[in-house]
């Protein structure tokens, strides 16, 4: 077995001899001991700047590339995934296949299979008969890999970012941090490209956001939920506002856990419906990298119309988790008499404020009936999405070599790579901050190995990880692509081979 680059060196993945990952230990802080530096005579070939599922899988192919030297910083002490929403029983939207490496490379020791190998529970998954598994259980192979994959530096906040045009070289500051967040040691390291995955942050509507930090009344984004989900189910009334899979999520976590008749529940949106999620296989296909490079080639304004009229790719509510909800209701009213919840949609919050020091009043508008309404709660939860971080003040001294588009948002090609100025000779590329320029797939798992893949060959300017040509049955516009050619064994008689038919 491998053992890991220790953090003072840089380090060098070297796939011949792959570390073999073992079972996933208790979670506890990974902040790494030693302050990992670089020299500019030896600098790294990617720097990159935070660890989410997306940055774990460019380290995890990463590491299948002979002398690449990587390194990933993380402010956090530990891997951690969406841990407010971990609610037993929900699972992802994506199939397991979109773990952070198969669909790139099917033979990565960094597999989610090879996560239940290790664990001993390839056949108990085999029967369970799980094409979508449990989040907790994402959660739980994403820190397994993170815990033993080499280069990853967690408890590091990184400061300050540079070009130094003398050296062709990317400067970062950093600073490493102590359990108590508190600052322990600085450095500096040096690399030849940089991949920003800093993530999204939760988004708290502008007339709530007084309220968020109010002591007495638990006014919290669905992102902490967990973390205050006793005192939420304590509360006499509890208010529910967003439509998508993490609203309903919480509202049936709610509903199962209050007592028949007497639930006092709010359900809110703004949606005209609480509408299902679009999973129909065709519908699907929009998540390709074949629909990503159309969605790219479109002229921005055509792009800025599009994607909000994509909004139930991606925020809708699962069919079954809606079927659950009804049922959930409908079991309730067995025996005569409606469950106390209210669910309504096309519904906004025009102001809020406190009502003494316990309760919150939300002023509604209904946007069809054009009425307007109150109510008073005991709680609140946010389920209102997530946001890109921006990434303006971490570049704040490469400003200047950014190209920006007719919105001032930076430009990105499709290679998932900033324009700069051509006088920056490294590329700075991007994850999950190119909606604007890739489309409604940016957040999505499914493509995180694809576009690590993509990452990695502009990279190192071969294609490491071969891509496929096409990945959907439709055809996207109107423009001809190339068709694959047929493969030969050899052995074939080449008579019976089929002709490659057109696409129309």
């Amino acid at each position: 077995m491998k053992t890991p680059t220790p953090p003072g060196n840089p380090p060098e993945n070297t796939p011949d001899t792959p570390p073999t990952p073992q079972p996933d230990p208790a979670p506890q802080a990974q902040t790494s001991p030693v302050a990992p530096q670089t020299t500019p005579d030896q600098p790294l070939d990617i720097a990159g700047i935070g660890i989410g599922p997306f940055n774990l899988s460019l380290a995890a192919l990463a590491h299948g590339i002979p002398g690449l030297r990587t390194a990933c910083y993380d402010q956090n002490h530990t891997f951690r995934w969406h841990a407010g929403l971990l609610i037993d029983g929900t699972t992802l939207q994506v199939p397991f296949l979109a773990d952070l490496v198969t669909l790139a490379d099917p033979t990565s020791p960094w597999s989610f299979l090879n996560y239940l190998k290790s664990r001993e529970r390839l056949y108990p998954f085999y029967f369970a008969e799980r094409f979508h598994i449990q989040r907790a259980e994402y959660d739980s192979y994403c820190r397994w890999v993170s815990r033993q994959l080499p280069g990853l530096h967690f408890g590091h906040q990184i400061d300050a970012i540079r070009w130094n045009p003398e050296r062709s070289l990317f400067e970062i500051d950093f600073t490493q941090l102590d359990t108590d967040g508190e600052a322990e040691a600085l450095g500096r390291t040096y690399t030849r490209n940089l991949v920003l995955g800093v993530g999204t942050a939760p988004h708290v509507p502008d007339p709530l956001r007084p309220l968020v930090d109010a002591p007495a009344v638990p006014v919290i984004h669905s992102a902490d939920y967990l973390d205050h989900r006793e005192r939420i189910l304590a509360a006499e009334h509890i208010t529910v506002i967003g439509s998508g899979q993490s609203g309903a999520e919480v509202f049936l976590d709610l509903l199962r856990n209050r007592p028949a008749g007497r639930e006092k529940l709010h359900w809110l949106a703004r949606t005209p419906a609480f509408a299902p999620m679009e999973y129909s296989k065709l519908g699907l296909e929009q998540f390709t990298p074949d629909y990503t490079r159309y969605f790219h080639a479109l002229p921005e304004p055509v792009r800025n119309q599009l994607l909000p009229q994509q909004w139930q790719l991606h925020k809708g509510i699962a069919a079954e988790t809606l079927a659950d909800i009804h049922d959930e209701l409908y079991r309730r009213s067995l025996h005569g008499g409606w469950p106390d919840t209210v669910l309504t949609p096309g519904v906004f919050v025009r102001t809020a404020g406190r009502v003494g020091t316990t309760r919150v009043e939300l002023h509604l508008e209904h946007a069809q009936q054009g009425t307007r309404s109150r109510i008073t709660t005991d709680a609140v939860i946010l389920a209102t999405g997530y946001r890109e971080r921006p990434v303006d003040t971490l570049l704040a001294a490469l400003d200047p070599y950014i190209r920006r588009d007719h919105s001032e948002r930076p430009r990105i090609d499709e290679n998932h790579r900033l324009v700069l100025d051509p006088l920056v000779r490294g590329a700075i590329h991007v994850q999950n901050a190119e909606r604007h320029t890739h489309g409604v797939g940016t957040p999505d798992l499914g493509l995180a190995a694809w576009r690590s893949a993509t990452i990695l060959n502009a990279i190192t300017g071969k294609a490491v990880y071969p891509l496929p040509e096409r990945t959907a049955f439709t055809t996207f516009g109107l423009e001809p692509r190339p068709q694959p050619r047929p493969r030969s064994t050899g052995s074939e008689d080449r008579r019976t081979i089929p002709r490659q038919l057109p696409v129309h």
